[in-house]
C-alpha cells in the first residue's frame, strides 16, 4: 500500500473534525530535523528500543522536541509509523503525548513530539533517576490519576475508541511538572463501534499482558485496564512487574502483592524510597484498585472511568467496599519451588519485529470503520 493511502483515515477524520480543534501538528523536513538533532548525534540520544532511537532536538524557535527515528525501513516499520501518526493526530488530551509532526522522506520515517524533561516513569522507578528519589507520594498520586485519565479518554471519548496495548512505565512520560503523558501508540488499535474486542497478534511487554490477550490474542479495553493495574502496583511499591525469585524463576508483582493485601500488610507494599512518607488510605486505595484491575478474569475488572473515579475519591465507604472484594478473601498461594510459575529470563519483551504482522490489513480495517 502506498504511503499516502495509509493516511486515508487520518484525512477523513480531519474532515469530520472541522469546527472542532484544528490539527496543531505539521510535516517536518528531514533537513530541519537533522539541524535540530545535530545530525542525530549520539550525544542527543534519549533512548533506544525495538523500533529505533529517540533523540533530543531544538528547533529554530528554541522549542525542545523528541524525535523518534525508525531503525530500518520496511513495510512493517511503515505500517507502525502510519498507525502511530494516525492515532496521535486523532487524540488531544493533557495526559496524552502530543504529536508535533512527522517526516517521511526517502526511507526515513520520523515522528516528532514535545520533549518531556523528566523522561519516563521507568527512569524514576528503576532507571537513571531512581536514586534521586524525586517521586514523592503526591507526585505518584498525580501520575496515577493523570495516566488513568489519559487512558480513559482513549477508551471512552476518542472516536472510534482506542486500545493502547502497551501500557507500561517506560510509556508514561513526565513533563517539567511531573505530569503524566501516556506515549507510544505504535501498538494501538482502533475499535469499531459495537465491538467488544478484536483478535490480533500479541504485542506488548511481558509482566503487563492480560492473560486472555497473551494466550488468545483477544485485545479489548480491559487488557489496558490489566496493564494499568500492574503499572499502579509498580508505582506504589517501586517493584518491577517481574522479579527474580531464583536463577530460573520469576514472580509477578501481583503474586507478591496479593497475599500481603489479604493479610492487610499494606505498609510492606509501599516503596522503601518513600521512607514511610505517604497517605496510608491513598496507598491502600491504589493497591486495592490495582489488584482488581489486574484480575485474571476480565469481566471482574473495572472500566478506566471507574478507575479514575476511585483514584480521586476519598470515600471511606468505597475503600471498605474495595477491601471486601472477594479477590482478597482466598488468596492463591503459589509455590515457586514446584516449577509451575516459570518465566524465561530472556522473554522480557514481545518485540515489534517479531509480533507485527500484516498491519496493512489492520489499517484497512480501521479505515473501513
Amino acid at each position: 500500500m502506498a504511503f499516502g493511502s495509509i493516511f486515508c483515515c487520518l484525512n477523513g477524520s480531519d474532515r469530520k473534525e472541522k469546527g472542532k480543534k484544528q490539527p496543531t501538528w505539521r510535516i517536518f523536513s528531514l533537513k530541519e530535523l537533522h539541524a535540530a538533532t545535530n545530525n542525530f548525534n549520539y550525544d542527543n540520544k534519549l533512548g533506544e528500543g525495538g523500533f529505533g532511537s529517540v533523540y533530543w532536538g531544538q528547533l529554530w524557535d528554541g522549542s525542545q522536541i523528541a524525535v523518534k527515528r525508525l531503525k530500518v525501513w520496511s513495510n512493517k516499520a511503515e505500517m507502525e509509523f502510519a498507525v502511530e501518526v494516525e492515532i496521535l493526530a486523532r487524540v488531544r488530551h493533557k495526559n496524552l503525548l502530543s504529536l508535533r509532526g512527522y517526516c517521511a522522506e526517502g526511507q526515513e520515517r520520523l515522528i516528532v513530539y514535545d520533549y518531556m524533561p523528566n523522561l519516563s516513569l521507568l527512569s524514576h522507578l528503576h532507571g537513571q533517576h531512581s536514586s534521586e528519589c524525586l517521586l514523592d507520594w503526591n507526585r505518584r498520586m498525580n501520575i496515577a490519576i493523570g495516566s488513568a485519565e489519559g487512558i480513559s479518554y482513549l477508551h471512552h471519548h476518542a472516536t472510534p475508541h482506542i486500545i493502547h496495548r502497551d501500557i507500561k512505565a517506560s510509556n508514561v512520560l513526565l513533563d517539567s511538572d511531573f505530569q503524566a503523558q501516556v506515549a507510544d501508540f505504535g501498538f494501538a488499535k482502533l475499535i469499531p463501534e459495537g465491538a467488544t474486542h478484536v483478535t490480533t497478534r500479541v504485542k506488548g511487554t511481558l509482566g503487563y499482558l492480560a492473560p486472555e490477550y497473551a494466550m488468545l490474542g483477544k485485545a479489548s479495553e480491559s487488557c489496558d485496564v490489566y496493564s494499568f493495574g500492574i503499572l499502579l502496583l509498580e508505582l506504589a511499591s517501586g517493584k518491577k512487574p517481574l522479579e527474580k525469585v531464583n536463577a530460573t524463576l520469576k514472580r509477578t508483582i501481583t503474586d507478591w502483592a496479593l497475599p500481603l493485601v489479604c493479610e492487610k500488610k499494606f505498609r510492606e507494599l509501599a516503596d522503601p524510597k518513600l521512607n514511610g512518607k505517604y497517605e496510608e488510605e491513598e496507598l491502600k486505595r491504589v493497591v486495592l484498585i490495582a489488584l482488581i484491575c489486574a484480575h485474571s478474569q476480565p469481566e471482574k475488572r473495572p472500566t478506566m472511568l471507574e478507575v479514575v473515579e476511585i483514584l480521586k475519591s476519598d470515600s471511606k465507604e468505597l475503600l471498605a467496599e474495595l477491601e471486601n472484594d472477594e479477590l482478597f478473601k482466598n488468596p492463591q498461594v503459589i509455590d515457586y519451588n514446584d516449577g509451575t510459575s516459570v518465566t524465561e529470563d530472556s522473554l522480557d519483551f514481545i518485540s515489534k519485529e517479531d509480533s507485527i504482522h500484516t498491519m496493512n490489513e489492520e489499517i484497512v480495517d480501521d479505515c473501513k470503520h
